[in-house]
């Protein structure tokens, strides 16, 4: 989000917008889909539908936050599909017993489930604040919403957040639990992790 301003339609800056960005795009998009798979194929994705648009990107608007706002309606995309698959999953599923809780699962790979069980736009939101240390702006910016109601969704997605951290045994959350675990995460590890978070049966 620093360095020489970016000039829309621009193909030398559009390389350097993707090298700059690509990590913490993938960081997001794993946060909101779980899945590193679903989250590479969206990035790829994001990245082609932003190039498409590159000469209509205003300068008004960040360009990474202009990005994230491409990547968040994609994955948003890819859940609505998943979820129409999830009737024939759930069919395979019936009769299965629920796995028992891994006792060796980490604080990151748990908030990483948490996440996934989040609307798509609440867990975003989250991860823009607290991994990517985005302003109110840029999130606005990212999620295509007004600044004024930023601290109003961000209070929200926090709360369901603690309500699905709970539901996996993690109640209460001890105080900075979100802050803490994500910002120990660098970008690399959110983006490089493999741990599969689960869908809510």
């Amino acid at each position: 989000m620093t360095g020489s301003p970016y000039v829309p339609g621009s193909e030398a800056d559009f390389d350097r917008l993707y090298r700059d960005s690509y990590p913490r795009i993938l960081a997001t998009l794993r946060g909101m889909l779980g899945d590193l798979a679903d989250a590479e194929d969206c990035a790829q994705d994001t990245f082609v539908s932003a190039y498409r648009a590159w000469r209509t990107w205003k300068p008004d608007a960040p360009a990474e936050a202009w990005l994230h706002r491409i990547a968040v309606n994609t994955a948003i995309s890819l859940r609505r599909r998943a979820r129409l698959r999830q009737p024939v999953e759930l069919v395979r599923r019936l009769g299965r017993p629920a796995p028992p809780p891994d006792p060796t699962e980490d604080e990151t790979s748990t908030l990483l489930a948490a996440l996934r069980r989040l609307a798509p736009e609440q867990a975003a939101i989250v991860v823009l604040r607290h991994l990517h240390g985005y302003s109110n702006r840029e999130i606005a910016v990212a999620i295509g919403a007004p600044e004024s109601t930023v601290s109003s969704r961000l209070v929200t997605a926090r709360a369901r957040l603690v309500a699905e951290l709970a539901a996996l045994g993690v109640e209460p959350p001890p105080t900075g639990f979100v802050e803490r675990t994500l910002s120990s995460v660098s970008t690399a590890e959110m983006s490089t992790s493999t741990t599969e978070a689960a869908e809510p049966g």
